[in-house]
Order: structure tokens, then C-alpha cells, then sequence
């Protein structure tokens, strides 16, 4: 999804081809099957490229941002993150921004030998914006198949970042299409749906009519492992390749390769911007909180952190700083970045801002409140848990204290409002920025600006960047909602969130399989992002 820089080639993790470390684990591998051909693959995903709950429905959330392998997009990305078509053979945008119409290749088969055409393309958005998906396409009014291979897109907003749209969503038959399809799916990409066993595993096979170039392994079993259990897979052969966590960064399997992706999936800390007043959502959820509340406490904490401490501690070293959520994508504002693990300079800013320990405990109070509050995270994201702990220990210098707690996702959806959350986010697609940041974005069903923030003048920044149709003028405002020398999101600003870091992706596999030039990592991992590019080599 377009970044600053180009989307990183696979780098070992030693200057060898595979990673150094203490650790030679050498016997296990060995045990590799013999009677796999060499052009299957078996993979094992879990911690971020794992099993959909809800199925390979893309209209339900499979593979947003992602490679859908079953489906095709009217677009997708290359390596660099640049868009270049795919369905698509052609599009134009009427002056007012409003009306796009799209034509379509008119040689593409579903998996069941069923021609797909502009209709099939006009349900598949039109079903989307109609659901509770993960793609916001609250901007689509309508879609209409203007005839076999021509689709027209009937906006409400002319958001020129409706372009991404077209590349996050794979298209589905119209004609077999129910509430079983995530289960059952038919599509048009490069490989056919052929099982699921839930919990288990999922088999593809490489579609024999696909329109694009053909992938070299013709069939990819899927393995959703927890890290852990997937390592230890790897390790004894089982599988050609596993998603691992940053701890087994330095291991050293005979036979394999460790492999770090550099990503765009940022980790960062929601600040709920209003105290607590008593206010509830309208299904009832607190809102606000007074501790966050306070532009001392969120400078303070985004000053007075060591970021690269924390990445070197809970991350192993695997991951970069973050400061603002896109510091290497083309909206990143440079000027909005700063200098941390400035304790000194953070705990002045909360002494100027009345915090002060009057009771000796360690914990500085105001007005009778406490500097505490609970941060949450999702109770199965390794990493999350690992910066929230290592976090919570650091800021106790600065007379902070923070309980860290992990909970199920439904059960954050309760708390989000008026709790701080550990969240991941990292796409191409600026308008994840818009919902972030935008005041009318907030919506209780979702987390669009769950910070409720509200400052007129970024909103006029997002507003510009998102309407402009001059890629230059639309990124030099996003840069400016950050930061505009007065105002802005970040830190120097209204310090919304506290980012920490970009994570790396890590995987290992068999020292034989060539994965290319591995597309730039969203949040979400797109490690199959460019599979037709995958091959083993010396075969």
C-alpha cells in the first residue's frame, strides 16, 4: 500500500544464509518428507496472516489489504506499493470526483467456468457496503454494471483515495454467492478453494484457467499454528515454511533460513482524548477518561519512553521506531518527529502540568486522581502483550503507572472508549489516517477515531488531502494534519496516540524457497502478496 520506501527484498538475518544465534538445532530437519513435490508448499500462519474467522469472504474481511489468493481485485499492488491493474483494464473519474467508471477484462472465468463481468463487480461492492466488513466504503453510494464489462461507481464524497478500494476487495460471484460463500468460495484468482478444515488447516490448488501468469506451486496448504507450535514444526520438518515471533529471531535451524520482512504495521496507544464526565456510547460503553485526558500525561509519556529500548527489549530488536503511525509511507511528516527517552524534559512537562507525588508512593497525583490507567491488548498478539509490559515498567520513572490487562476483542469493544488500547494499523490506503483522525469519522460500531478527537484544523487538512486529486497537494496536507508548525496529531501537537514502533516479520523456511521481492508488509502481513513470483530454487 504506496510507501516512502520501496517494499524490502527477504533479508537473512546474519550475514550467512541462515540467522546466527547460540541455538543449532540441527537433527529435527532432517525428518522433511520425501513425497511432497517440489511444487507444494505447506505453510504455517497464525499470529498475523492467520485463520479468518469468518471465512474467504472478502466482503466480510478476507484478505483486506492483503493477497486474496482465491479472489481477484480490480487492482492490486507491486512491490513498491504502486497500483497497476488487474481486473481492471481502464478507469476514468468524472470532474466532480463523484462518478468512476471502470471497465474490466472480458476473458476471466470464476472457478466454476462462469464468466465474470461488471455485474459480478457491481454486487460484490454494493453487498460490501451494505455489511459490517472491515473495508470502510461509506463513501459508496451505489455501483451499476453499465454493461458486461463496465462498471460504475456512484460516490457521495469525492474521496480520491477510492482508488485503494478497488484494489482491497476481491470480487465475488453474484450467482453463487450466500451466507456459506466464506466457507465454500469460488473465485477467479490464482488458486481454487479446495478445503477447510477449521482450526486445522485450508488447501488451494492453482487455478488451471487464472488469466495472469501462472504460480509455480500448485497447491499451498495452510497450517494455523500458534508461533510457538509453529516453530517447533518447522523445526522438525513438517513444514516448508512457518511465521514465527521475534524471540526465535537468533535460532538456527539446519536446512532453513530465517527471514525478516520490513513492515508498515505500526504499534501504537490510544490516548481517549475526553475526561471522564460520566458520558456513556449509545450502547452504553464509558467514555473519556480523565488521566489520558491530560496533554501533560500523553506528552510526557511520548517524550519520556525510550522507543528503541523497548523494541531491543520486547521485540528483540526486531522492529523501528514509530512516531506518528506513518512515518514511512508518503504522508509521513518528518518535522512531526522528535527526540524520546528524554526523562528529564517529561517529567518538567508534568510538574508544569500540576502532576506531582505528594504522598511519596511513586505515583504522581493532581487534584486528588492518580497518574494511572489500565492499558489494554488483545489477549492472543505476543508482541502487543510484550511492549505493554515492557512499557508499563519503563513509564514507573516518570511516576506513571500503568496495569496492563489482556482481553478478547469483544471485550475491548466495550472498553475502547474510555480505556487505552495497544493497536496495530499499517495499510497504503491514506484513508485509514482520515478515520483515525477526521471528527465526524467516530462511530461507536467500529474504532474511526475511537479517541473522539476534534480539532478543526486538521480537519481541514484531512479534508483537502482526501478530496485533492493532485497526489502532491493531497500528501503535503496529510503531512500537515500531523504537524503544521502549531497544530496537528502528533506528539508536537495534540499528542493523540502514543506510537512505539514498526514490527518486522519474521519466517522461516526452507533454504530452497525463493519468495522474490516480498511486497511492502501491512498490518496483517501479506507474506503471499506476491506468490507468483515464488519458486524453489535449483528445480
Amino acid at each position: 500500500m504506496p510507501g516512502n520506501e520501496p517494499a524490502s527484498s527477504a533479508s537473512m538475518m546474519s550475514d550467512g544464509s541462515v540467522s546466527g544465534g547460540s541455538d543449532n538445532l540441527t537433527s529435527e530437519n532432517s525428518n522433511k518428507s520425501t513425497s511432497q513435490g517440489s511444487d507444494e508448499l505447506v505453510a504455517a500462519v497464525g499470529a498475523h496472516s492467520g485463520e479468518p474467522e469468518t471465512g474467504f469472504n472478502p466482503i466480510t474481511g478476507w484478505s483486506y489489504s492483503r493477497e486474496p489468493l482465491v479472489q481477484s481485485t480490480l487492482f492490486k499492488k507491486d512491490s513498491n506499493g504502486s497500483l497497476i491493474k488487474d481486473l481492471a483494464t481502464n478507469y476514468s473519474v468524472s470532474d466532480n470526483g463523484l462518478t468512476w467508471t471502470v471497465n474490466i477484462r472480458d476473458d476471466v472465468k470464476f472457478h466454476d467456468g462462469v464468466p465474470l463481468t461488471a455485474r459480478d463487480v457491481a454486487f460484490t461492492f454494493n453487498t460490501a457496503a451494505n455489511s459490517s466488513g472491515k473495508l470502510d466504503l461509506s463513501m459508496l453510494d451505489n455501483a451499476v454494471a453499465l454493461d458486461n464489462y463496465t462498471v460504475e461507481f456512484k460516490l457521495n464524497d469525492p474521496q480520491t483515495t477510492f482508488i485503494h478500494k478497488l484494489a482491497a476487495l476481491g470480487i465475488v460471484p453474484e450467482h453463487a454467492y450466500n451466507e456459506t460463500y466464506g466457507e465454500h468460495p469460488i473465485g477467479s484468482g490464482p488458486y481454487r478453494f479446495i478445503e477447510w478444515d477449521k482450526g486445522q488447516q485450508a488447501i488451494f490448488e492453482a487455478n488451471p484457467d487464472y488469466y495472469g501468469q501462472k504460480p509455480y506451486f500448485k497447491k499451498l496448504t495452510l497450517l494455523f499454528m500458534q508461533p510457538d507450535t509453529a516453530f517447533a514444526a518447522a523445526k522438525s520438518g513438517q513444514v516448508d515454511m512457518a511465521e514465527i515471533p521475534s524471540s526465535y529471531a537468533n535460532q538456527k535451524v539446519d536446512g532453513m533460513k530465517i527471514v525478516s520482512l520490513d513492515s508498515i504495521d505500526s504499534r501504537g496507544i490510544t490516548f481517549p482524548m475526553q475526561p471522564d464526565t460520566g458520558k456513556k456510547t449509545e450502547n452504553g460503553y464509558s467514555i473519556g477518561n480523565s488521566v489520558t485526558s491530560d496533554p501533560a500525561i500523553r506528552k510526557a509519556l511520548n517524550i519520556g519512553i525510550d522507543r528503541q529500548a523497548l523494541i531491543n527489549g520486547a521485540l528483540n530488536g526486531q522492529g523501528e521506531e514509530e512516531f506518528t503511525g506513518v512515518d514511512k509511507l508518503p504522508w509521513g511528516n518528518k518535522e512531526a518527529a522528535f527526540e524520546d527517552g528524554k526523562i528529564d524534559e517529561a517529567k518538567k512537562i508534568l510538574a508544569d502540568g500540576g502532576w506531582k507525588d505528594t504522598d511519596g508512593d511513586g505515583i504522581l497525583e493532581k487534584n486528588g486522581l492518580k497518574a494511572e490507567f489500565t492499558l489494554l491488548y488483545s489477549s492472543n498478539a505476543q508482541d502487543r502483550q510484550a511492549l505493554s509490559v515492557a512499557l508499563s515498567e519503563e513509564v514507573q520513572k516518570l511516576g506513571i503507572k500503568i496495569k496492563v490487562e489482556g482481553k478478547s476483542w469483544n471485550e475491548i469493544d466495550t472498553l475502547a472508549h474510555s480505556t487505552p488500547v495497544i493497536f496495530g494499523f499499517g495499510t497504503l490506503d491514506p484513508t485509514d489516517l482520515y478515520l483515525k483522525y477526521y471528527s465526524k469519522s467516530y462511530d461507536p460500531s467500529n474504532y474511526n477515531n475511537i479517541i473522539m478527537y476534534n480539532n478543526s484544523i486538521v480537519d481541514n487538512y484531512l479534508r483537502t488531502a482526501i478530496t485533492s486529486t493532485d497526489q502532491d497537494t493531497a500528501n503535503k496536507n496529510w503531512q500537515l494534519a500531523a504537524w503544521d508548525g502549531t497544530t496537528g496529531f502528533s506528539e508536537k501537537g495534540d499528542a493523540t496516540w502514543l506510537w512505539i514502533a514498526t514490527i518486522d516479520y519474521l519466517y522461516i523456511m526452507d533454504e530452497d524457497i525463493d519468495i522474490g521481492t516480498p511486497k511492502i508488509q501491512p498490518h496483517g502481513a501479506d507474506i503471499f502478496g506476491n506468490i507468483l513470483e515464488w519458486k524453489r530454487t535449483g528445480s
